[in-house]
């Protein structure tokens, strides 16, 4: 291939940038012309498509969110405007796509590879919620806010002596909660992939103020089936500890990305890039075990991702 495109889509995640400078570097080195979307598919339904240059990605690996900026569009859920998209990009002379985002974001790259457009998919998610890949571009640096915030969060805590219930991303993966949770010392993680005992969990606590437990922190993922609030005050009324909720929110998008997430993006956006140089059919880019690997686009995205049970289970014994 001779001319490429890149855009984000979805919601941003650390290492976007990173992995648009790997593309577009990767492309010009390669003597390809490389094109970055801005606003995602949004923005190609309108044209916003511009040429990138060595230069256009400079001083840009450390910066969190993404410079082609990122939009959700309704419109692409349709076939019609799928096919448009396709369109303009033949238009351009655009013979390959590079998408960086999650897994609706994928998708649609899907329903563009069914049209005629050769599609790389590269996983650029806080969720870490495909189940190709053992990691997410972003995920680690979320992972890394949430327990810088925790740290925050257990001071005052301890110095009230109450329970604080802490919201995370996560409404179909709880890796989030299990990951910041078993590295932060939280005293309970509650995740979708496991339904709430809430009689288990307040004993627990019983037990542990019972104990001279000054306070208590339970990370909670969004995609849990309880309310944050609903959860406050029943673990209020049970266990008579004074409890407040904290909803990190979208400050777990933010910030300049690990080295992890760096190197991730970098070298999953490469062999995407040689991928398309090489004229292979749509792929899914990740990581497994260490190494980068590229499955079918359609069989990628009907993988099922399992919650680590063993790493549950530790969690539990260590909470």
């Amino acid at each position: 291939m001779k001319k490429i495109a890149v855009l984000t889509s979805g919601g941003d995640a650390p290492g976007m940038n990173a992995a648009l400078r790997s593309v577009v570097r990767t492309g010009i080195s390669k003597g390809m012309e490389v094109y970055g979307i801005r606003h995602g598919f949004e923005g190609l339904l309108d044209g916003e498509i511009e040429k990138m240059e060595w230069h256009s990605v400079g001083e840009i690996i450390h910066r969190g969110g993404t410079i082609l900026r990122t939009a959700r569009s309704k419109r692409f859920y349709e076939d019609e405007w799928q096919i448009k998209g396709v369109n303009i990009l033949k238009i351009f002379g655009i013979e390959g796509l590079v998408i960086i985002g999650g897994d609706g974001s994928l998708r649609g790259g899907l329903e563009m590879s069914k049209h005629g457009m050769t599609v790389m998919g590269l996983p650029g998610t806080i969720d870490n919620d495909l189940g190709y890949t053992d990691y997410t571009i972003g995920f680690d640096t979320a992972v890394n806010t949430v327990l810088n915030l925790i740290s925050n969060i257990r001071d005052t805590s301890s110095s009230h002596e109450r329970a604080t219930v802490i919201e995370v991303m996560g409404r179909r993966c709880g890796d989030i909660a299990l990951y910041a949770g078993l590295a932060g010392g939280a005293d309970a993680i509650l995740i979708p992939e496991i339904e709430l005992d809430m009689n288990r969990l307040c004993t627990e606590m019983l037990k542990g103020q019972s104990a001279g437990k000054g306070h208590s922190l339970i990370l909670k993922a969004e995609g849990v089936a309880i309310n944050t609030d609903e959860l406050v005050r029943t673990l209020e009324e049970i266990t008579g500890r004074e409890t407040r909720a904290v909803v990190l929110g979208h400050i777990q998008r933010g910030g300049s990305p690990t080295q992890q997430d760096r190197v991730l993006a970098s070298i999953t956006a490469a062999k995407a890039v040689q991928l398309l140089y090489d004229d292979a059919p749509s792929k899914a880019v990740g990581i497994c075990q260490g190494e980068v690997v590229a499955y079918d686009l359609a069989e990628a995205l009907e993988m099922k991702r399992d919650y680590d049970s063993h790493m549950y289970e530790l969690a539990e014994t260590l909470c």
